[in-house]
């Protein structure tokens, strides 16, 4: 699964390559603060990159937090576990 993976987000690094190759025009870009002239496929491949970062970065920080939560839990029931059982054995007697 992780190959499928990895082969799906080179697919799309290419097609993204291939359609910047392809736009070799000078566009002038503005920004918050100026304005630059930049060819269209640089542009293009820095706002993918971009792009990519940023939602590595969001679901990289959700994925993180759910791991740690599951941990916390997983705490949570190997202590809470151990108890129940004594608990019962008790009742029974």
């Amino acid at each position: 699964m992780k190959i499928i993976k990895i082969v799906i987000v080179l697919a799309l690094f290419l097609v993204a390559l291939a359609l910047g190759s392809q736009n070799q025009a000078v566009v002038t870009f503005n920004y918050l603060l100026a304005q630059g002239d930049f060819h269209l496929s640089t542009l293009l491949g820095v706002v993918f990159v971009t792009g990519f970062v940023i939602a590595w970065i969001i679901f990289g920080s959700l994925h993180m937090k759910s791991k740690l939560q599951v941990r916390k839990l997983n705490k949570q029931l190997k202590k809470l576990t151990p108890a129940t059982s004594t608990e019962v054995e008790q009742s029974k007697a």
